[in-house]
């Protein structure tokens, strides 16, 4: 209020003097005052104490063989991007390699609001390009799926019981040499109830594996009790839906023409390339503010 007000005092000088100087500077204070307010709006969404929680970030390749594997790794770009110009870190807990690119990753990101603002990410994204790698330049559709759960600390009380879950070992894939693990030091963990699957291979030892799956696995279970108990278990769990047509929250379109657009909100822009360089923010706050506007059942379907 107080840099308003002064504003307003800069801006009446300005005029007195006709001053265009004078006049510039009020125009930079009341556009950083928008923005400004506009944060502090953006905040007031965040109700739940878990939203200033961490976050795991999964990709899964879904339909379109090699193709899939790429635009995963093409998200993956988009994601490390966008978590680098809000100032998260990002680790890389896991990560499946296959031929043209990524099958599976996990990454923890870490930043106030991190699961806040990630959370809007969970679900199908749909890739429609000319593939590189069809010799006949045909058109192709791609699927991933994205999931998003909080880091859950030790202060939260979450127990998983042994007998629900089962644990195998197996080497670590990598891209060759060094890099290669020769001992089954890899861990995936399956929950049997819930069907949720976690894996991890990025540590040094299966010790250290096993325990970062197993906080994956708690920070995954957490979510999915949460949203059954919310009775929004489909719509929060969507790695549950087939990662193919008619399950998908936004569509990336490469050819015959450019847009991304979020299905849920209505969110669009022609301007893919810097989406995939990690300007997501407008989808991100666009399904926020959809999420907390109150709609109809036909206007959420």
């Amino acid at each position: 209020m107080e840099h308003v007000e002064e504003l307003e005092e800069l801006l009446e000088l300005a005029i007195e003097e006709d001053d265009d100087s004078a006049a510039e500077e009020v125009e930079r204070g009341l556009a950083q005052a928008r923005k400004t307010f506009a944060e502090l709006q953006l905040r007031e969404l965040f109700q739940d104490e878990i939203d200033y929680s961490d976050a795991y970030l999964t990709v899964h390749a879904g339909a379109g063989g090699t193709e899939a594997c790429d635009w995963v790794s093409m998200l993956l770009r988009m994601y490390l991007r966008w978590c680098e110009s809000v100032g998260y870190k990002t680790r890389t807990l896991d990560m499946q390699e296959a031929e043209g690119g990524v099958k599976s990753v996990t990454i923890e990101v870490s930043g106030e609001l991190a699961f806040g603002y990630l959370r809007a990410e969970t679900g199908i994204h749909r890739l429609v390009r000319i593939s590189p790698f069809d010799s006949g330049a045909r058109r192709h559709t791609s699927f991933a799926s994205v999931y998003v759960s909080p880091v859950i600390d030790d202060t939260i009380e979450f127990e998983v019981r042994p007998d629900d879950i089962r644990v195998d070992t197996y080497r670590a894939s990598g891209a060759g040499g060094q890099h290669v693990n020769k001992t089954d030091s890899a861990v995936r963990i399956t929950h049997s109830e819930s069907g949720i699957v976690v894996q991890c291979q990025n540590e040094r030892s299966q010790h250290k594996n096993r325990d970062m799956a197993m906080k994956i696995l708690r920070s995954r279970l957490y979510e999915y009790y949460r949203a059954e108990r919310e009775r929004e278990q489909q719509k929060n769990a969507q790695e549950k839906k087939d990662i193919g047509w008619g399950n998908q929250i936004r569509s990336y379109v490469f050819q015959p023409y450019t847009m991304v657009k979020d299905h849920r909100t209505k969110h669009e822009t022609g301007n893919i390339q810097a989406v995939m360089d990690g300007d997501i923010g407008e989808f991100i706050e666009a399904y926020l503010h959809f999420g907390t506007a109150p709609q109809s059942a036909d206007a959420r379907s």
